[in-house]
């Protein structure tokens, strides 16, 4: 059988550490980016192909010259805020590109297909925490075109045998612990990140938006997962696809939910660089309390999360400083 498999934006954030896993569990991972988001430095585990998942030539190329056992899809836009301003460019390339992509991988008959969705597929959640059997109501363009890939996979599986695992995830942070690869979005908008600029002066101050949630300290919850535990999860998926399995779809998240307030203190805990930190008001869409019911994947794929926050912000804090200092 072969060893290799296609990472379709393996140049990105979660693509990236998700090759350095694949290469870690003796694949050889083959990026497929077009670096409109991604970075060549971060292809450091295996060969890269530029294409974009839009172009069927690209992809029958790519797909003829390395014939991959698997295909990973991270080449996807992610910011809901530009996604309620472009919902067309999201469509083609969320959808379009995707649907491409699959089709692909279909014909040449690839035997195991992550898919990277996301948690924003279920919406304004109805109970906490949230399983994969609660019902999904995208508030937004993003959630709304991984939906429809996860309904074209659902379908696919079902009616055509073709394998694949969708893994919906809540809020992916930190970075690979040698610091090789971590987050790198121009512009950025991830909070962390963010609050790393704030201590590191590069930006004037830090504001928490909504402290009147109905949460133990007025400020939202969400559930932070590594993602070195991410990237564990793809290659747990792709093994559980390949030993046979049809697929479905998975939580990836560590259950226990933090709050704003809360990831700040271990921000400066960690970075020893305090901050000012003002009160604002709610941004429009901001759920009170997202945390992950993420029993399926430990009883299925026999995934557990390894790492803690604090283990989450001083990974990304010793990525984050060395990417500021080098630009």
């Amino acid at each position: 059988m072969s060893k290799t498999v296609l990472v379709a934006g393996g140049a990105g954030y979660i693509g990236s550490h998700a090759c350095l896993a694949l290469k870690q569990a003796g694949y050889t991972p083959v990026v497929f980016d077009n670096f409109s988001n991604g970075h060549k430095a971060f292809v450091q585990w295996g060969p890269f192909v530029e294409g974009d998942i839009r172009s069927r030539v690209d992809l029958d190329a790519a797909f003829d010259t390395y014939n991959p056992v698997g295909v990973m899809h991270f080449a996807g836009l992610i910011e809901v805020g530009e996604s309620m301003k472009e919902p067309l460019s999201f469509h083609e390339n969320n959808v379009t590109g995707a649907i491409n992509l699959i089709a692909a991988a279909k014909e040449a008959e690839v035997q195991a297909f992550v898919f990277s969705s996301t948690c924003a597929t279920y919406g304004e959640p109805h109970d906490v925490p949230m399983d994969e059997t609660h019902i999904q109501e995208p508030l937004n363009p993003y959630g709304r075109s991984k939906l429809i890939i996860e309904q074209v996979l659902n379908d696919l599986r079902e009616l055509s045998g073709f394998p694949s695992v969708a893994l919906r995830y809540f809020n992916a942070a930190g970075a690979d612990p040698e610091a090789r690869i971590g987050e790198w979005h121009e512009p950025e908008t991830h909070i962390i990140p963010l609050a790393f600029d704030t201590a590191l002066g590069l930006r004037k101050g830090f504001q928490i938006n909504g402290t009147d949630y109905e949460t133990r300290d007025g400020t939202c919850v969400r559930d932070y997962i590594h993602v070195c535990d991410i990237a564990a999860a793809h290659v747990k998926a792709l093994n559980y696809l390949l030993c046979g399995a049809k697929g479905g779809a998975f939580n990836l998240g560590t259950g226990d939910g933090t709050t704003i307030k809360e990831l700040l203190d271990v921000i400066h805990k960690v970075t020893r660089r305090p901050f000012p930190v003002t009160e604002g008001p709610r941004r429009s869409g901001d759920s009170a309390m997202l945390v992950a019911d993420n029993a399926k994947a430990f009883e299925v794929l026999g995934w557990r999360p390894e790492y803690s926050l604090e283990n989450i912000v001083a990974d990304a804090w010793r990525w984050h400083r060395n990417l500021r200092q080098s630009s």
